[in-house]
């Protein structure tokens, strides 16, 4: 075998770690904010392969005033409603079935490059992220993403967060620990359209 077979073949297999790491950490919990500010190595990073998924504008008439964020998690879609009968969709991966978060709550904090640190629940179901247990830096290469947006009932932390990802490839899927995830892109824009208080609905 020669060496340019070789170097290829371990290029290939550096990608699939990298890719199944990248699937294996999708998790919820964050600790500080650590990393490059917001929009480092962001746009024209996470192509929407799937026409469906693309963040666009979109008739819609749920009854939910202006600025309510809505997801729809069997559709695969959220919804941040505009004025008109209007919503900007965006494509989100969801929660693996039983996992996924249900109900009402609102963003009780925003984080931008946030590190994350699975849950103790997490490292139950499934041992592997043990070794994740004391937290993953901010950054690129973290599994939450550009920026998260963290659930709140009652003023407590739900655990659960709409962040981006760095497995863009997983949106339309349900394959996290019950966050809802976005592209790194989609989860810049929801980010800045989004004030601390804002309700949200998943359905």
């Amino acid at each position: 075998m020669g060496r340019s077979e070789m170097n290829g073949r371990a290029v290939k297999r550096r990608g699939f770690v990298l890719g199944s790491l990248a699937l294996m950490l999708s998790g919820c919990s964050t600790t500080t904010t650590d990393g490059p500010p917001l929009g480092y190595r962001v746009f024209g990073s996470d192509p929407d392969v799937d026409p469906r998924y693309r963040r666009q504008e979109v008739a819609y008439s749920g009854g939910e005033p202006p600025g309510t964020i809505v997801v729809d998690t069997g559709a695969r879609f959220l919804y941040f409603v505009e004025a008109d009968g209007l919503a900007t969709r965006y494509g989100v991966a969801v929660g693996e079935e039983g996992l996924s978060f249900k109900g009402e709550a609102t963003i009780g904090r925003k984080a931008e490059w946030p590190s994350w640190k699975p849950t103790d629940d997490m490292i139950a179901r499934k041992p592997r992220l043990a070794q994740y247990a004391e937290g993953v830096p901010g950054g690129p290469s973290n599994p939450l993403g550009a920026a998260a947006l963290y659930l709140y009932q009652g003023g407590q932390d739900t655990l659960f967060r709409l962040h981006g990802t760095n497995a863009p490839w997983s949106i339309g899927n349900a394959v996290s620990n019950g966050c809802i995830r976005l592209t790194n892109a989609n989860i810049v824009d929801l980010y800045a359209r989004t004030r601390i208080g804002t309700r949200v609905v998943v359905i």
